[in-house]
């Protein structure tokens, strides 16, 4: 007996589940189907960025950043810190601890409005009277009927071709965040998000780390100039960062992993390593999906198609998140979650993809919003810069951590931001102010005219929008 639903939502991520919860909000009768599973075969929903991305990374990272500080910022405090070590173990087991309580509480969250869960992967068996029939394949399985679908299947990390991971040796962001213990030599190929936060948090507990990368430019997609203040960083802190490179073989033996490559000279090279993570970037999760049964339409990439609004070809069935066009963030996931369970609602769900932030949480962090200013020269846009470095911020200076700055770009006559840049402590926070300016189509002018708390970090945003006008309060 198949049971009935306003909307099936069709995985639990970010995407999935902040969908659920909305519709739920608006008054439908939702269910949402989830296949992760727990070390002891249980729920656990939240999708790549709660088990295995954005979640663990970050704590994994916060750790590392305490072991570096005790080991070598504790002194210029007058702390005195003999002896440090790290339990690994200890370290990964809080990691867990962390990615079950928001297991635990995306399933509170489901029981408190009232959204109907069942753990096991959904697909697709066919069109059925008032909506789609869903096959929910778990410990039992189970058959729903949903008028609307939402899907939000996530995506996969993509392989080396002929390299398959294993976990052990060869590491996707999976087996990355499981190391059981420090390598003495830590191999990356892949210089994006997920190699530089995993390098930093095994470089920092002591391995000997070197990062492999096919593209000539260090981050390519962030501004020019921020990009080349973040790899100065990185050089002094001893993470290795070929660029260039075309990777070769790749064995794998008793001791580890050998990769043979052509380095930026045309030179072969060697590097040989304990480990090995590939982060070369993710694919779209649509296998299993039974997408044939039903004439979904999915792209040359696998990713399912759909409209500015994530419609796709068939009726009353919705896509978002990473198996769609688009940045593959959480954030966007979740915007478009919430964007579609207003529209199936009958209300304007709304999504700015130009106003989506990105950031790296390395330290120093990465973050920015808009264009880029090799993006605005590109496109003929005349703009103004201004910029101001954490070096002459106070705040800064007390926290130790004067690396890097603040840098906005606005349009030449209206001063509208175009695109804020940062890099430095806590980027990943100051952000959000340039977002919410951007939304409002603000100016650099008003940043510039906003209070902003002294001594604030976020000081270096006013200075960084005075810049623009080649202005300065020099706090």
């Amino acid at each position: 007996m198949s049971k009935s639903f306003d909307l099936v939502v069709i995985g639990g991520g970010p995407g999935g589940y902040i969908a659920a919860i909305r519709a739920a909000q608006l008054g439908f009768n939702v269910a949402c189907v989830d296949e992760w599973k727990n070390d002891k075969g249980g729920p656990a929903p939240g999708g790549t960025c709660t088990n295995v991305g954005c979640i663990p990374s970050k704590a994994l990272l916060q750790s590392s950043e305490h072991f570096e500080h005790a080991n070598k910022h504790f002194a210029e405090h007058g702390i005195t810190a003999s002896d440090v070590k790290i339990d690994v173990a200890k370290m990964v087991g809080r990691k867990d601890a962390v990615v079950k309580q928001n297991n635990d509480g995306i399933l509170y969250l489901f029981k408190k409005n009232k959204v109907s869960f069942f753990h096991g992967r959904g697909s697709f068996v066919k069109a059925a009277d008032g909506g789609y029939e869903i096959k929910v394949a778990g410990a039992a399985e189970e058959t729903l009927v949903g008028k609307h679908v939402i899907l939000a299947t996530g995506s996969n990390a993509r392989a080396l071709p002929g390299v398959a991971f294993d976990e052990e040796t060869i590491l996707s962001n999976d087996g990355a965040l499981r190391i059981g213990a420090t390598p003495k030599k830590l191999a990356l190929i892949g210089s994006g998000v997920i190699g530089l936060e995993m390098g930093s948090v095994w470089r920092r507990l002591g391995a000997d780390v070197t990062i492999l990368e096919g593209l000539p430019t260090f981050l390519g997609a962030v501004d020019e100039q921020i990009a080349k203040e973040a790899k100065k960083a990185f050089d002094k802190q001893g993470l290795k960062i070929e660029l260039g490179v075309k990777v070769g073989e790749v064995k794998t033996s008793k001791k580890g992993v050998s990769i043979a490559y052509t380095n930026a000279k045309g030179e072969a090279q060697t590097l040989d390593a304990d480990k090995l993570i590939v982060s070369i970037g993710r694919v779209p999760n649509t296998i299993g999906l039974n997408a044939e049964a039903v004439g979904l339409a999915l792209d040359e990439r696998g990713a399912i198609v759909v409209d500015g609004d994530c419609k796709t070809n068939l009726p009353n069935v919705w896509a978002v998140g990473d198996v769609v066009r688009g940045p593959m963030l959480a954030h966007k996931a979740e915007e478009e979650g919430v964007a579609v369970a207003e529209r199936i609602a009958g209300q304007h769900g709304h999504v700015n993809f130009n106003t989506i932030p990105w950031v790296i949480y390395t330290s120093p962090e990465i973050a920015w919003v808009g264009r880029t200013e090799q993006q605005l020269k590109a496109d003929g846009v005349a703009y103004k810069a201004g910029t101001f470095p954490f070096l002459a911020n106070g705040r800064a200076r007390a926290l130790g951590d004067t690396t890097g700055m603040v840098k906005f770009l606005a349009d030449a006559k209206t001063d509208e931001i175009l695109g804020v840049h940062i890099v430095g402590p806590m980027a990943s926070e100051l952000i959000s102010e340039a977002v919410v300016a951007m939304e409002f189509r603000a100016s650099a002018e008003d940043i510039a005219r906003i209070c902003h708390a002294h001594p604030s970090l976020s000081e270096a945003t006013k200075e960084a929008a005075l810049a623009v006008d080649k202005r300065t309060l020099n706090f």
